[in-house]
Protein backbone atom coordinates (compact mmCIF):
# COMPACT_ATOMS: atom_id res chain seq x y z
CA UNK A 1 0.00 0.00 0.00
CA UNK A 2 2.84 2.18 0.89
CA UNK A 3 4.12 1.79 -2.37
CA UNK A 4 0.94 2.75 -4.52
CA UNK A 5 0.83 6.15 -2.21
CA UNK A 6 4.67 7.10 -3.32
CA UNK A 7 3.52 6.37 -6.63
CA UNK A 8 1.19 9.52 -5.94
CA UNK A 9 3.37 11.44 -3.16
CA UNK A 10 6.48 11.99 -5.09
CA UNK A 11 5.11 13.04 -8.02
CA UNK A 12 2.92 15.24 -6.40
CA UNK A 13 5.76 16.62 -4.18
CA UNK A 14 8.10 16.97 -7.68
CA UNK A 15 5.03 19.06 -9.45
CA UNK A 16 5.01 21.05 -6.25
CA UNK A 17 8.71 21.99 -6.53
CA UNK A 18 8.58 22.76 -10.42
CA UNK A 19 5.99 24.42 -10.95
CA UNK A 20 4.24 25.89 -8.53
CA UNK A 21 1.56 27.99 -10.68
CA UNK A 22 0.72 24.70 -12.93
CA UNK A 23 1.35 22.17 -10.09
CA UNK A 24 -2.05 20.21 -10.71
CA UNK A 25 -1.17 19.83 -14.76
CA UNK A 26 2.00 19.23 -13.82
CA UNK A 27 1.24 16.42 -11.22
CA UNK A 28 -1.55 15.20 -13.89
CA UNK A 29 0.85 14.12 -16.26
CA UNK A 30 3.66 12.89 -13.28
CA UNK A 31 0.76 10.10 -12.38
CA UNK A 32 -0.57 9.94 -15.89
CA UNK A 33 2.88 7.50 -16.77
CA UNK A 34 1.66 4.85 -13.98
CA UNK A 35 -0.15 3.79 -17.31
CA UNK A 36 2.89 2.31 -17.87
CA UNK A 37 1.92 -0.38 -15.65
CA UNK A 38 -0.92 -1.73 -18.22
CA UNK A 39 2.17 -4.28 -19.28
CA UNK A 40 1.02 -6.03 -15.85
CA UNK A 41 -1.56 -7.41 -17.61
CA UNK A 42 0.19 -9.81 -19.20
CA UNK A 43 2.00 -11.48 -16.75
CA UNK A 44 0.70 -14.31 -14.49
CA UNK A 45 -1.05 -13.88 -12.18
CA UNK A 46 -1.94 -10.06 -12.75
CA UNK A 47 -0.06 -9.11 -9.20
CA UNK A 48 2.30 -11.16 -7.23
CA UNK A 49 3.67 -8.97 -4.35
CA UNK A 50 7.03 -11.11 -4.25
CA UNK A 51 7.86 -10.45 -7.74
CA UNK A 52 10.16 -7.81 -9.18
CA UNK A 53 8.63 -5.39 -11.99
CA UNK A 54 12.22 -4.42 -13.06
CA UNK A 55 13.47 -6.51 -15.69
CA UNK A 56 10.13 -8.92 -15.56
CA UNK A 57 7.03 -6.73 -17.33
CA UNK A 58 8.19 -5.31 -20.99
CA UNK A 59 7.49 -1.56 -20.17
CA UNK A 60 10.14 -2.07 -17.19
CA UNK A 61 13.39 -3.19 -18.79
CA UNK A 62 16.31 -1.57 -19.35
CA UNK A 63 15.50 -0.40 -22.86
CA UNK A 64 12.13 1.00 -21.80
CA UNK A 65 14.42 2.19 -18.99
CA UNK A 66 16.88 4.24 -21.48
CA UNK A 67 13.96 5.17 -23.70
CA UNK A 68 12.51 7.23 -20.64
CA UNK A 69 15.80 8.91 -19.70
CA UNK A 70 16.24 9.89 -23.23
CA UNK A 71 12.65 11.65 -23.19
CA UNK A 72 13.57 13.47 -20.02
CA UNK A 73 17.15 15.01 -21.28
CA UNK A 74 16.34 14.39 -24.94
CA UNK A 75 14.84 18.02 -25.59
CA UNK A 76 16.87 19.70 -22.90
CA UNK A 77 19.57 18.49 -25.50
CA UNK A 78 17.93 19.18 -28.72
CA UNK A 79 16.91 22.90 -27.34
CA UNK A 80 20.54 23.31 -26.40
CA UNK A 81 21.97 22.34 -29.87
CA UNK A 82 18.88 23.86 -32.18
CA UNK A 83 16.70 26.65 -31.81
CA UNK A 84 13.44 25.16 -29.98
CA UNK A 85 10.22 26.54 -31.34
CA UNK A 86 7.88 24.32 -29.16
CA UNK A 87 9.09 24.45 -25.81
CA UNK A 88 5.78 23.71 -24.26
CA UNK A 89 5.94 20.23 -26.16
CA UNK A 90 9.07 19.64 -25.30
CA UNK A 91 8.24 20.59 -21.47
CA UNK A 92 5.55 17.95 -21.55
CA UNK A 93 7.93 15.47 -23.08
CA UNK A 94 10.46 16.35 -20.20
CA UNK A 95 7.56 15.57 -17.59
CA UNK A 96 6.69 12.29 -19.32
CA UNK A 97 9.99 10.84 -18.83
CA UNK A 98 10.43 12.56 -15.20
CA UNK A 99 7.38 10.11 -14.68
CA UNK A 100 8.84 7.40 -16.18
CA UNK A 101 11.51 7.51 -14.63
CA UNK A 102 10.43 8.36 -11.20
CA UNK A 103 8.28 5.35 -11.58
CA UNK A 104 11.06 2.87 -12.24
CA UNK A 105 13.33 4.38 -9.11
CA UNK A 106 9.97 3.44 -7.17
CA UNK A 107 9.80 -0.17 -8.83
CA UNK A 108 13.44 -0.91 -8.69
CA UNK A 109 13.19 0.07 -4.15
CA UNK A 110 10.24 -2.03 -4.13
CA UNK A 111 12.77 -4.83 -5.47
CA UNK A 112 15.11 -4.22 -3.21
CA UNK A 113 13.10 -4.45 0.16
Amino acid sequence: MLHIALHFLIPALLAAAIDRKRWLRTWLILIGTMAVDVDHLLAVPVYDPERCSIGFHPLHTTPAIIAYGVLLIGPWVACRVAWCREQSRGRVVQLVGLGLVVHMVLDGIDCLI
